[in-house]
Parts: C-alpha cells; structure tokens; sequence
C-alpha cells in the first residue's frame, strides 16, 4: 500500500453534465455563477477548479466555446489565483434508440464530434490542465447512454493536448482505463508528470469499495500523480480515503449535492470540508503555486 500523504492538493469539480437544476439551487449554469463558483471554492482552499459549462437557457451541458470563454476570462481577471480544469468529456456522447430498437440514434442525447472538435476551447484558452476521459463505458444507472472514448479518440486527444503545453488529467473509471493509459506512457505519448484522476462508484464503472479502490491504485502508472473521489454520500469520506493511500483529492458539486444529510451544498463548503478532512489527518493542504510546480503545469493568459 502507498504511503499516507502528508500533502496533498483539492480539486472542486464546480457542475458537471448532468441535470442538477431541479435538484438544487446550489447548482452554478451560467458562465457568470460557475465563475463565481470557482472562486468562492478557490477561497475556501480548492487549487484546481475542473470545469464544465451550461446552456443558460436550459441549464443541460454545452461544449460551447463562447460559455467557457466566459467562464474563464471572469476567473482570470479575479484577484484569485487557481488552476484552471477544462472538461473534454462533451461530444463523446451516444444514446441508443432503446432495448428492441437501438438503430437509429436517439439524436436528443447522442453528440459525437472528432478529437479537435472536442478539443477546440483547451487549444483558444490554454488551460493549465484538460481532462482526458481513457475509456467506453455504460454510463449511469438504466438507460441507453455510452460514454464513447475509443482508443484511437483517446491517443489522438491526448497527442494534440500535450502538443498545446496542457497537463493532461486522465480520467480512469475503471482498470482497463488504466491499461490504456500505460500503453499512453509506453509509446511516448504521455509522460511525466501528468494527472490521472480515479473516478470511484459510478454506474456502471469501478465500485468504490475499498479493495476496487486498491486495485485502481495498483494500476496508477508509475510516477504519475493521481487523485481520487467518489459520488453521493461517499465524496467526502473518499477525500480521506485519497490521501490515506498517498493520492490528492477531488469535491464538488459535479459528484456530490450534499454537505450532510440532507443540507444542500456549496463548491465552496464541500471545498471547506475537504480542507478539515485533510487537516484532521495532519495532511498540508497544497496551494495552486506548489501545484503548478508539482506537475510543471504552463500558465497561460
């Protein structure tokens, strides 16, 4: 087992994808409130802030240029320093027309765009780092939803990312995401240090029981840096759990609504919590400049 972390570094993953509006009012949609969003959870001790946007009108995720843009101008030209996470998850999208009919397409929810498409805002904004989703999978409970990330997708992603001087954070939900992010390391095509972020308990990816945890961690790369989190009501003992076994870690709205049972949530007060969690543990709460040193991250704007 990897050695207990004595520092260690909080992401706040500020909205996600998902339909949050009717489920709290916490949940940040326009570029305006996930700036402000971001923010108030770099203030309460978050180092990163992994990012998503909304079409404002809705409040359903958008891979809009012109929303992150936003976004991101308003967090540059805040008097609070952060690392900024741009999301590349959006486009790799398919939902089936059902069990008996799965041909054509359900059009509403499939989006399915090529490597540049997806990566269009990380090449005009240059964050310091990107997501790179490692693989397919069945994605939430029921339904006909496939997250698609091929291998030829995820290595052609991951050779323009690091070609624009963006840290890559590899997000891997579940072990064979793992054995594609070695083969990654192998070829060249990654190398130290970048990120990989071990995504725990979604449907129908790796459970986040502790032994699955173990064998996530078993198959980190070798000197990768890599972070951890669960959903629901385990975010928060994951951010123990992270750096129990050596890793950093990842809050936020995006995972997790609740501060407790039944009190809805902030970024800034799950970004808090986490900030308590780690120091009841005598775990030193990293900010963004170690950050950027620890994984030689290139500021940019």
């Amino acid at each position: 087992m990897p050695p207990f972390a004595t520092e260690a570094f909080i992401t706040c993953a500020l909205t996600g994808a998902g339909d949050l509006t009717g489920m709290t009012h916490h949940a940040p949609i326009t570029p305006e409130q996930i700036a402000d969003s971001a923010i108030e959870a770099a203030q309460a001790g978050a180092a990163v802030v992994h990012i998503h946007v909304r079409e404002p009108r809705t409040g359903l995720g958008s891979r809009e240029v012109g929303y992150y843009r936003e976004v991101v101008e308003r967090i540059r030209a805040s008097s609070v320093d952060v690392i900024l996470n741009l999301t590349t998850g959006m486009g790799g999208e398919i939902v089936t027309g059902g069990a008996e009919s799965p041909l054509p397409l359900d059009e509403r929810g499939t989006d399915m765009a090529g490597a540049t498409e997806r990566l269009a805002h990380v090449a005009e904004l240059l964050p310091e780092i990107c997501t790179l989703d490692a693989g397919t999978m069945n994605f939430a409970a029921g339904g006909d939803y496939i997250m698609v990330n091929t291998p030829s997708m995820v290595r052609e992603m991951a050779r323009q990312i690091v070609a624009l001087g963006v840290c890559p954070e590899v997000e891997c939900f579940d072990t064979g995401d793992l054995v594609l992010t070695k083969e990654l390391v192998r070829e060249g095509i990654l190398t130290n240090p970048f990120l990989v972020q071990l995504c725990m308990g979604i449907p129908y990816g790796v459970p986040n029981d502790p032994l699955s945890f173990q064998a996530m961690i078993h198959g980190v790369p070798e000197g990768a840096v890599w972070s951890a989190f669960s959903v629901g009501r385990y975010q928060l003992p994951y951010a123990a759990m992270a750096v129990l076994h050596g890793g950093n870690v990842r809050v936020g709205l995006e995972d997790n609504l609740y501060l407790s049972r039944g009190v809805l949530a902030t970024n800034g007060q799950l970004a808090e919590r986490a900030v308590t969690i780690l120091e009841a543990l005598n775990v030193r709460v990293q900010g963004p400049a170690e950050v950027r040193e620890r994984l030689g991250l290139v500021r940019h704007g």
